[in-house]
């Protein structure tokens, strides 16, 4: 598997959690730790999925989204937010800013790889 993951988290703990089960699983991970590097390196590196936490410093997940959606090369890239932020309307408010799925933290170390696997398939079922 050689699908490129971009994971835009500013918690260290997070960070390194999610890139391990990942890696472990063989996908190519990488991380930036702030929005304004993560949309940088998403322009450049052209992942096939970007796991976007919403609590960032300076420019927050929705701003992120919203700008990673301005770039027509990025459109087909899924946006899943991974965020502990789960009260009544957050959901809607970050599906509205761009993303395309959510994963709610903490995140299960036994289903992680599998609920990201699920939205890369899918974009690969729309012929993305």
């Amino acid at each position: 598997m050689t699908d490129r993951i971009l994971i835009i988290e500013d918690n260290a703990q997070n960070m390194y959690l999610m890139k391990f089960l990942l890696g472990k699983s063989g996908f190519d991970v990488v991380g930036a730790d702030n929005g304004r590097s993560g949309i940088e390196m998403a322009l450049t590196l052209r992942p096939a999925i970007v796991l976007l936490d919403i609590q960032l410093p300076g420019m927050d997940g929705y701003a992120v989204a919203a700008e990673l959606r301005r770039h027509p090369e990025l459109a087909h890239v899924p946006i899943v937010a991974v965020t502990s932020y789960a009260m009544a309307g957050d959901r809607e408010s970050i599906m509205a800013a761009g993303a395309t799925g959510y994963i709610e933290k903490p995140i299960n170390p036994d289903t992680f790889v599998e609920e990201v696997g699920c939205y890369l398939h899918a974009a690969e079922n729309r012929g993305e």
